[in-house]
């Protein structure tokens, strides 16, 4: 797929090598690298694959790889859980002084 310069595009980096991390991080995390990825606006056209320059929203100008382009947020708050639909009414009724101050 090709990107256009302009596009919202998101890049992935890596920062440092699993030789490179320090001595005093966990041993698990040692064995990975620090990776980074960064939205952006693309400079010039691109495919996915491709080492590219792109401008944050803040202006900063960052390498990296092309991987996505016209990224969505894909974030959530995790699935249901039934025990915290409890606690607001809980917590208001506790501070309420009880159920007959409700």
């Amino acid at each position: 797929m090709e990107a256009r310069k302009g596009d919202w595009v998101m890049i992935h980096n890596i920062v440092l090598t699993s030789e490179e991390r320090a001595p005093q991080v966990p041993e698990d995390t040692k064995q990975v690298p620090l990776e980074s990825w960064v939205k952006g606006f693309l400079e010039k056209d691109a495919a996915i694959g491709d080492e590219v320059k792109i401008t944050t929203v803040t202006g900063r100008k960052v390498n990296g790889k092309l991987v996505e382009i016209h990224p969505a947020y894909k974030h959530n708050f995790g699935d249901f859980v039934p025990e915290l639909l409890q606690i607001g009414i809980q917590l208001k009724e506790m501070l309420a002084g009880g159920e007959n101050n409700a």
